[in-house]
């Protein structure tokens, strides 16, 4: 049967975590017969285990389903499933571009928080139609009239475009259905001109190699054809293309309007990466489609392995798992501390949390993560700039002009009792307040430029603490900026630990060593010579402890007679310990490693 765009509808949904986004595409699934019976489970589209466990979705998923309404008429719904966590904000942006509208979905109970905003300025900027939808409304503790009423403020929608439903038990599932057709634009594209082709995300199939997910603007690509990826001028024959129910589904071709995949055969995911435009090799079209942009690593750390032998397995593993994952980055390091392993790259705090978690599970890796950090600009005296995202990389300081770090632009909405807290923690990490907001009687839209580095650590967990749980946080990069940061170095026993350096702000430096001291002086145990703990800048040392040793009695067997033969036997002790503590080496626990991401800055 040929493709009727005007019975098409291209559509996402966003929300914010924890808003039953996946939930309400199960409905959807179940409604449109797309899934029946034994093939419906909880989350169907979240197809990771730590998905499902955490209740996050990590991956897009597409999926077409095919609907009739109450008169019989047919309709093709593609569904494009978002990620919902900040770290994947560009991920969400691609798939919005490849949509025609959109359902933004509140919790009835939560009501409007931080990405709900984000995301919804995402999809104005899109020129997107948006239907707003509350969710959990037969939950006891719903507050649906609150609710509309933010939504109201919020987009200035009359509230009977409004549509309530319940995606767990399915109420009001029918009313979404029919206001999909009704409100979202069917796709537009001429199917004779040059292929224009948006990849939105790609996955890598030990089979048929990178598979490009992409919404098909303008033109048709067929099975056999020769084509072209904008960014890196590589060429591919498509091996297989269709469109997705929930398995591929293998067509002839994809023309203008359609979403669906493109079995391009590459070797390697990052040949077609997000963002990127795909059009035919012979026949190309004049530009590629708008807003292509790498996704760029935000957070680094340094991953090790805790056994030695199991670096070749970790080697093997990051390379298979950025199969998957073009926006994982990792280049190999040596530390003196923790011996050979990787600096990865990161979206964020949760990607790294993620991809550590899917190293050790799904390969049976041990890994130590080294201090989160971000990157930084350093400006040196001859006027080149450095990037530097190993705090124990960082060029001398005789060399360097300034430090520039990335600055974020935090939005945190909170309920109004918990703003002076929030305030305070922000200001605590140097952030500068640039706007204080109320969306109604009850919450508070308060904006920071913050420090990234500040945010990365333990920022959210504060903010979780001192509001509650109740409080939300949404950021986005906005530039580098220059302040009067420096390195802050670990030595024990007048030895540099590599993987305890960072950088810190020079008001901090003492603070911030003191308590790192502090920590490791509980955790490195005694040996039998005094052990030095210092945090130094520079040749400056800032903050020091000492872990005591173990102290023989040898006076015991002296009884009685001259001081001078006590004092022979206590010379001689000391000589033996200098003697012991030169060629010592004192062991560093792993939990040393993990506590310093535990410290209470």
């Amino acid at each position: 049967m040929a493709f009727d765009r005007e019975k098409a509808r291209n559509f996402c949904i966003i929300a914010h975590i924890d808003h039953g986004k996946s939930t309400l595409a199960d409905r959807l699934l179940e409604y449109t017969g797309t899934l029946t019976g034994k093939a419906m489970q909880e989350q169907v589209l979240d197809s990771m285990d730590l998905e499902r466990e955490r209740g996050i979705t990590i991956k897009s998923h597409p999926v077409r389903m095919d609907y009739r309404d109450p008169s019989g008429q047919a309709y093709v719904l593609n569904l494009i499933d978002t990620p919902g966590h900040v770290d994947f904000h560009y991920e969400v942006s691609r798939s919005l571009a490849a949509c025609e509208g959109a359902l933004l979905v509140v919790d009835a109970v939560q009501g409007v928080q931080a990405q709900t905003i984000n995301n919804l300025y995402l999809a104005v900027e899109h020129d997107l139609a948006i239907i707003p939808v509350i969710n959990k409304i037969d939950l006891d503790a719903a507050r649906v009239d609150y609710v509309t009423e933010q939504f109201i403020d919020l987009i200035g929608c009359d509230p009977s475009e409004i549509v309530k439903v319940s995606a767990k038990s399915g109420v009001g599932i029918d009313e979404l259905l029919k206001a999909i057709i009704d409100r979202v634009p069917p796709p537009k594209g001429d199917p004779e001109a040059p292929a224009q082709a948006l990849i939105f995300d790609s996955m890598f199939d030990a089979y048929v190699g990178a598979v490009a997910y992409v919404r098909m603007f303008t033109g048709t690509i067929a099975k056999g054809q020769k084509i072209r990826v904008f960014s890196n001028e590589r060429q591919f024959e498509v091996g297989d293309i269709g469109w997705f129910r929930l398995a591929r589904i293998s067509q002839k071709s994809l023309t203008a309007g359609e979403v669906g995949y493109i079995a391009t055969g590459a070797k390697d995911v990052r040949h077609v990466r997000v963002g990127d435009t795909i059009t035919l090799a012979e026949t190309p079209c004049a530009a590629p489609w708008p807003g292509y942009a790498e996704a760029k690593p935000m957070v680094f750390s340094g991953l090790y392995p805790t056994e030695n032998d199991q670096y070749n397995d970790l080697l093997d593993a990051l390379q298979k798992l950025q199969l998957n994952d073009a926006s994982l980055t990792w280049e190999k390091e040596t530390s003196a501390a923790l011996g050979f392993g990787f600096r990865c790259g990161f979206l964020g705090l949760l990607h790294l949390e993620i991809v550590q978690e899917r190293l050790e599970r799904e390969y049976n890796l041990s890994l130590i993560a080294t201090l989160p950090n971000v990157e930084y600009e350093v400006l040196l005296r001859d006027g080149t700039v450095q990037l530097c995202e190993n705090p124990a990389m960082l060029p001398d300081p005789k060399v360097i002009a300034e430090i520039r770090e990335p600055i974020v632009r935090a939005s945190v909405i909170t309920p109004k009792e918990f703003v002076g807290a929030v305030i305070q923690i922000s200001l605590e990490r140097r952030g500068v307040q640039t706007k204080m907001e109320y969306l109604d009687v009850e919450r508070v839209n308060l904006e920071f430029d913050l420090p990234l580095n500040e945010l990365v650590v333990d920022y959210y967990d504060k903010l979780k603490s001192v509001t509650r749980g109740y409080a939300s946080l949404d950021y986005e990069y906005l530039r580098h900026r220059a302040d009067d940061l420096v390195r802050l170095d670990l030595k024990i026993n007048g030895e540099d630990v590599d993987a305890l350096t960072c950088i810190v702000h020079k008001d901090n430096a003492y603070s911030w060593g003191l308590k790192l001291c502090q920590k490791l002086k509980e955790l490195i145990p005694r040996q039998m010579f005094a052990v030095a703990i210092q945090a130094a800048v520079g040749t400056r040392v800032l903050a020091r402890t000492t872990v005591q040793p173990f102290r023989k009695n040898v006076t015991a067997k002296c009884y009685g007679g001259d001081i001078s033969r006590k004092r022979k036997l206590l010379e001689k002790q000391k000589e033996g310990k200098k003697r012991m503590k030169q060629v010592g080496s004192v062991e560093i626990p792993q939990e040393a490693f993990l506590a310093v991401l535990k410290v209470e800055r």
